[in-house]
């Protein structure tokens, strides 16, 4: 009986000593297309959060953006997004796409997202106004630069559903360059990768807006700016592009736990430097423009920016 006793006590031991004391933490964090700036911020954080942030695991996830991240974390489906702050705003109030108001709640500003509208040397296309009747790849279905490219489109006066296409944005320029469609728009900053591809495969130009035309919808929808692309961010564009800028937002729900939510934000914007080394873009994140966001602060994030002392 006291053997027995002995060697059940010893197996519990054992299974005790071998298992681990924490269970690995995973966070998935929701992103874009592959060929999106989204993707690779993204991706850049996981791998900080895996270097810096003890006991946890994290993941970039391919969506389609903006509007398919806020529902899936807010379903519990991923621990954080990026989203274009037009959306998250939306969001968090019931408008636009949303039925209902969301509890998502922001963690960082972090960098313009601008609207960028391409056409290939030669096509004819030049201005906005060249749009009309042509066939147009707004970015993957339910992203924001699908919804934000219609809003400019309508605004311009060319847009024209059924012209419209819904390709992630490396299918779109592939589009583009066999002559599938004309033009391609791609929401994120710049230079953007797809569009550092194209411009390295084709001759290819950005278009201005119309600022006359696009004053209405910025005062219908006072989240978006006009922001200028300087000369010289793609090979060949010699002049400054003016466009639309919808701020990227890093994001969560309520729901996720404070010390969650302060350890990613913490690993993050302690290891800036890492984070700015993967793409010129994601130098414009800054621990002093970060709580900058169209809704509140998740309290783990707060409570990091204060001890950090930011406003």
């Amino acid at each position: 009986m006291k053997i027995t006793k002995l060697l059940m006590a010893a197996g519990l031991t054992a299974a005790l000593l071998s298992a681990p004391a924490h269970a690995e933490e995973r966070i998935s964090i929701g992103t874009g297309g592959t060929g999106g700036l989204f993707y690779i911020i993204g991706a850049g954080m996981a791998d900080i959060i895996n270097k810096h942030m003890d006991g946890a695991t994290a993941r970039a996830e391919v969506t389609g953006a903006s509007v398919e991240n806020i529902r899936r974390v807010a379903a519990g489906q991923m621990t954080i997004g990026l989203s274009s702050s037009s959306t998250l705003y939306e969001a968090s109030v019931g408008e636009g796409v949303f039925k209902e108001k969301l509890p998502v709640s922001a963690m960082a500003y972090l960098y313009p997202a601008v609207l960028q509208i391409a056409a290939l040397d030669g096509s004819g296309i030049k201005t906005m106004a060249d749009l009309a009747g042509k066939r147009i790849n707004l970015g993957p279905p339910g992203s924001n630069s699908a919804v934000l490219g219609q809003r400019l489109l309508e605004a311009e006066g060319v847009f024209d559903a059924g012209k419209a296409q819904f390709l992630s944005y490396n299918e779109g320029t592939d589009a583009l360059i066999n002559g599938r469609v004309d033009a391609a728009v791609i929401l994120a900053g710049a230079p953007t990768a797809a569009f550092i591809d194209l411009s390295t495969q084709q001759n290819m130009h950005l278009l201005s807006v119309d600022k006359d035309k696009v004053e209405g919808m910025i005062k219908k929808y006072p989240f978006y700016q006009l922001f200028d692309i300087p000369a010289n961010t793609y090979k060949g564009q010699g002049e400054t592009v003016v466009a639309i800028n919808d701020p990227a937002t890093l994001f969560t729900i309520g729901s996720v736990p404070a010390d969650t939510v302060y350890g990613i934000t913490r690993a993050i914007f302690q290891n800036l430097d890492e984070l700015h080394g993967i793409h010129p873009q994601a130098k414009a994140i800054t621990l002093e423009t970060a709580t900058h966001t169209p809704i509140a602060l998740h309290p783990g994030a707060k409570r990091f920016f204060d001890e950090a002392g930011v406003k």
